[in-house]
């Protein structure tokens, strides 16, 4: 299956929820006017685009029509994909892994398929040739390292973790160590997700950046978060929390395939103005896809 086609599928929940309001709107269509208008930013916001992003997308639409002199109702939805892919077209959203070894940290609340995501990304990068190291530096919750290890097998890669209750910049220095020893292309570090308390959270992602600051200097480092997209707006605010305190380079949004509320990656990309890196839309190890602003658009409308 293509990526498009794999988008489309995993988008179904959005795309007919989408459809249901956006083909009642196009349908009826009688010409570009406030009632439009104001339906077309009322589905967006339906969405979960939000407020601020469907206000913006809608005043922009509003300036397209009036400068190219749109009439159809065809013209019209070209020009809404356009606006909406500029909207997610921010910053690089390749990852950045240019160095031997490039580190990735992965950072994200519980439960928002933070390990599911590093198995699936290891899987990625090493289907491709690189050698990967994944690293347990979630030690404070239960049996976080043993799902890390479930997923370092399924993947084919190695696994560096200590006890429950390590320290885990302690873990992300062993972690280097064997990756040099092994010469490790990617290091991929699990980290705690412990929004509760932002100053121990800050100060453990700190440590661990003077680790890797320390020990690999020059290498090419991703700040990777993951955030659950069937939260919707929840997730946003999730995601400011976490760019002011982890210096955040880019964004996996996961569990697309079961939401109705896709838009929240519009959302999401236009609040931060980091790039959405990677999309969820499956359970299965291959269900991670590299984010492509035009196709997701396409496949969204």
């Amino acid at each position: 299956m293509g990526f498009f086609e794999k988008i489309k599928q995993g988008l179904t929940k959005t795309k007919e929820a989408m459809s249901a309001s956006f083909g009642g709107i196009f349908a009826s269509f009688q010409g570009v006017d406030d009632d439009f208008y104001d339906e077309l930013e009322e589905s967006l916001i339906l969405a979960d685009l939000g407020v601020d992003t469907a206000v913006k997308a809608v005043t922009r639409l509003r300036e397209v029509v009036k400068e190219r002199k749109l009439r159809s109702a065809d013209e019209v939805k070209q020009a809404l994909r356009e606006i909406l892919t500029e909207t997610l077209t921010v910053g690089d959203p390749a990852l950045n892994i240019g160095s031997h070894p490039a580190v990735i940290l992965v950072i994200g609340v519980n439960g928002v398929g933070k390990t599911t995501t590093i198995g699936k990304l290891a899987n990625q990068l090493r289907s491709v040739g690189n050698r990967v190291l994944l690293c347990a530096g979630d030690t404070f919750r239960a049996a976080a390292a043993d799902q890390l290890e479930i997923w370092a097998n399924r993947s084919k890669v190695d696994l560096v973790r200590q006890h429950e209750g390590a320290d885990p910049a302690a873990v992300v220095y062993d972690g280097i160590t064997a990756a040099k020893a092994r010469d490790t292309d990617v290091i991929i570090c699990d980290t705690a997700g412990r929004l509760h308390n932002k100053a121990n959270l800050m100060n453990e992602l700190g440590k661990i950046s003077r680790v890797i600051d320390r020990e690999l200097p020059n290498s090419a480092k991703e700040v990777l978060l993951v955030l659950d997209a069937t939260t919707g707006q929840n997730g946003l605010i999730q995601a400011k929390q976490f760019k002011e305190i982890a210096g955040v380079t880019g964004i996996v949004l996961t569990k697309l395939d079961g939401t109705a509320k896709g838009g929240i990656v519009i959302a999401v990309a236009d609040a931060l103005q980091i790039p959405v890196k990677y999309i969820g839309v499956g359970e299965g190890i291959d269900d991670l896809m590299p984010f492509q602003a035009k196709e997701f658009v396409e496949a969204l409308i």
